[in-house]
């Protein structure tokens, strides 16, 4: 840092100290500076307590904690010249203790803090005030795991600032405030600035957060999905044992997607029963490597359409799809598997339908084979 002379157009060189050098200490004066000051750290903070230690089964003392602007929780912890190796783990114990704490704990907390330094104040209108609200019933404070960690310190070691990165790609939010003591002649300046993140990344960084946390908000959809079709195939394929004698479906397992194959007597030609949240399906699907292929044995069995539907006994969607390489037959029901209570009716009904559409396909299946020597 250095002085502008204006007058003699130079600078002056200010010196760097050291909290060391200049006597500090860490609670009896840079905690004091933050506890009557907390806009050093950039943004209105409501101090609620200093040196808290009411945490049960433990005789730990957190060096402030306070309430920012959404009524979150903030966890923070002050280091002098050197942020330590245990810097990080503290911060994290202390807002895991945290968690837990409602309303009320908060309001109590704050106020014995109020007390202690006879503050002739309710703690309940000042929290009021602060998130500018008129009735503490529409006032919501910690609510779920976003405890927030802020660490000051005049140097931040690598292994410090490399976790801090790491937790803030991972959801939580973290910040590093660097203080450094300056001195010119008998003045002192404090510089602060916030080093994780950099005030330039804060929305880069909150971007890629909520990226990840829409990624894993999917993933999870996805694992659930998956287990959902898991259960209901597992239903159905029990089904199929218990209820017909023919083979169809007996060797397939279940699987974590929307749908089942089995093989029919003609290459790349299947039955497949289908179920999602918009569709209940069993259907015979022709997927040769050879569009010409696909659309002949359609239009085979398509002009035997009267006499498959009459021994269907069921709405038949034929399906040339002339711009696709693919072809089906379709039988279609009219529930989804969205409702459980649902799962044993589809299930009767797939069985029902796909053994009676395997039946009636499979003599069809003989006669193009032979026609086409296939």
């Amino acid at each position: 840092m250095f002085k502008i002379d204006r007058e003699a157009n130079k600078v002056t060189p200010i010196t760097q100290k050291t909290f060391s050098e200049l006597n500090f200490k860490e609670r009896q004066h840079l905690q004091e500076w933050i506890a009557k000051h907390p806009s050093i750290l950039g943004e209105d903070l409501l101090i609620i307590q200093k040196e808290f230690s009411g945490f049960d089964d433990t005789n730990e003392r957190l060096d402030l904690l306070a309430l920012d602007k959404n009524g979150q929780l903030v966890i923070i912890e002050n280091k002098l010249d050197d942020s330590g190796r245990d810097v990080l783990w503290q911060a994290i114990k202390y807002a895991s203790y945290c968690v837990n704490m409602n309303k009320s704990d908060i309001l109590d907390i704050f106020q014995k803090y109020l007390n202690q330094y006879n503050a002739q104040s309710s703690a309940e209108e000042l929290i009021l005030n602060f998130l500018d609200k008129s009735d503490i019933e529409e006032v919501s404070l910690n609510t779920g795991n976003s405890q927030r960690i802020i660490l000051v310190a005049a140097h931040f070691r690598k292994e410090v600032t490399s976790s801090a990165l790491w937790l803030l790609t991972h959801g939580i939010d973290f910040q590093c405030i660097q203080v450094k003591p300056y001195q010119m002649n008998d003045e002192l300046i404090l510089k602060v600035d916030q080093i994780i993140p950099t005030p330039e990344s804060k929305d880069l960084m909150i971007g890629i957060n909520q990226k990840e946390i829409d990624q894993r908000k999917t993933q999870k959809h996805l694992q659930n999905k998956g287990k959902e079709f898991f259960d209901f195939w597992t239903l159905v394929l029990s089904d199929f044992q218990k209820q017909t004698n023919a083979d169809i479906f007996k060797s397939i397992r279940p699987q974590p997607r929307d749908y089942l194959v089995y093989a029919s007597s003609l290459s790349a030609c299947n039955y497949r029963i289908r179920a999602n949240g918009r569709k209940t399906a069993t259907e015979f699907y022709l997927d040769r490597l050879s569009q010409d292929e696909n659309k002949q044995i359609f239009d085979y069995l398509y002009q035997n359409k009267a006499d498959i539907e009459k021994q269907i006994q069921w709405s038949v969607n034929w399906e040339r799809m002339d711009d696709f390489k693919a072809a089906k037959i379709t039988l279609l029901f009219d529930k989804t598997i969205e409702k459980k209570e649902s799962w044993d009716e589809i299930s009767s009904w797939m069985v029902a339908h796909m053994t009676q559409l395997e039946r009636v396909i499979d003599p069809y299946i003989l006669q193009i084979k032979k026609e086409f020597k296939l």
